[in-house]
């Protein structure tokens, strides 16, 4: 059973690894966005392209290979003895995949959209939260950055009041902390002063 885990785990990695920031601008013939801006392969710094489209699919597609690993797993592994175990694992390993992509030299971005795929997966009400959090800091601040920080620091909070202490939670404080790893450069702006506003993104 542990050589079963270990390889969904390694299947959720792979489709992780799948950053549609680089193959959507490929097929919009956009330049790789890991050569421009904040060098991040995610959706922000595909809209710096100026092209909204591929913005927009590289979003959605990184969001949905977060659901996806997730549901699948669910699906596949729901008959079994603490299928909730490598469940929380495969969102976890999706999202480093997505960070850390084997396809694309492990340069890939910061996990946002996925980290919040994985958790609509794990509860739809957790992922509501959390996207409610990033809107209402955003409104206030203007700093997608700080958005996405204080939606990565409250998701355990919500993982914990809505699911208890499950692996869905711990899974949830995991993924919070790649989440926060991944912008330790926005973290030292932001205390700086330095980060730009929504006029002039910098993350």
């Amino acid at each position: 059973m542990i050589l079963i885990y270990l390889l969904a785990a390694l299947v959720a990695y792979l489709i992780g690894s799948l950053s549609f920031a680089i193959i959507v601008s490929k097929f919009y013939n956009i330049s790789d966005p890991r050569s421009y801006g904040s060098k991040n392969a995610g959706a922000t710094n595909v809209m710096r392209s100026g092209n909204k489209r591929a913005a927009m699919f590289t979003l959605l597609g990184d969001l949905l290979k977060g659901v996806i690993v997730v549901w699948g797993a669910q699906l596949l592994f729901r008959h079994h003895d603490g299928y909730q175990f490598v469940v929380a694992l495969c969102g976890i390993f999706v999202v480093i995949g997505h960070i850390y992509p084997i396809f694309f030299k492990f340069k890939g971005g910061k996990g946002v959209a996925t980290a919040l795929g994985a958790m609509l997966g794990y509860n739809i009400f957790l992922a509501l939260f959390v996207v409610a959090t990033w809107f209402l800091v955003f409104k206030l601040s203007k700093i997608s950055s700080l958005s996405a920080l204080a939606a990565a620091v409250l998701a355990p909070l919500f993982a914990y009041s809505l699911m208890g202490n499950n692996a869905y939670f711990g899974a949830t404080l995991v993924i919070a902390f790649f989440i926060l790893y991944t912008h330790k450069s926005n973290i030292f702006r932001l205390i700086t002063n330095q980060e730009h506003k929504f006029d002039k993104p910098k993350d």
